[in-house]
């Protein structure tokens, strides 16, 4: 038999605390957790690897409703293969447009640093004179 995790375990391999997981479970992102004799979770592998990519849609800034229909789809199984595609293209894509108006504005940022160095040479070249 595989071994199982505890939900103290699970919370040190995936990074999210019991309460996330437990919430998880609550509005059924995670589903099927099994329980032992004393009706603590027990956690696999492959739940541990849906948690892991829970925590990269979260990341991502996927909204929780989003990653519940993303859910919902992946335990209906193999046919909503192409519905899951399309959702995670279509978030990879705002993403994408999200990382390049930051960039743009970080070299905005970086120009106006640079002129504050050069404001600060001036200023101090002034002083010394």
């Amino acid at each position: 038999m595989a071994k199982t995790l505890n939900i103290k375990e699970m919370s040190a391999l995936t990074g999210l605390s019991p309460y996330t997981l437990r919430y998880y479970e609550k509005i059924g992102l995670l589903t099927g957790i099994a329980r032992n004799d004393q009706g603590y979770r027990d956690y696999t592998e492959q739940d541990a690897e849906w948690v892991r990519f829970l925590k990269v849609l979260r990341e991502m800034d996927i909204p929780i409703h989003e990653m519940k229909r993303y859910s919902d789809l992946r335990s209906q199984g193999p046919s909503t293969v192409k519905e899951r595609r399309a959702m995670l293209e279509a978030h990879r894509d705002r993403v994408a447009r999200q990382m390049e108006r930051l960039e743009e504005n970080m070299g905005k940022v970086r120009d106006k640093i640079k002129l504050y160095k050069q404001m600060e040479k001036e200023s101090e070249a002034g002083r010394t004179e």
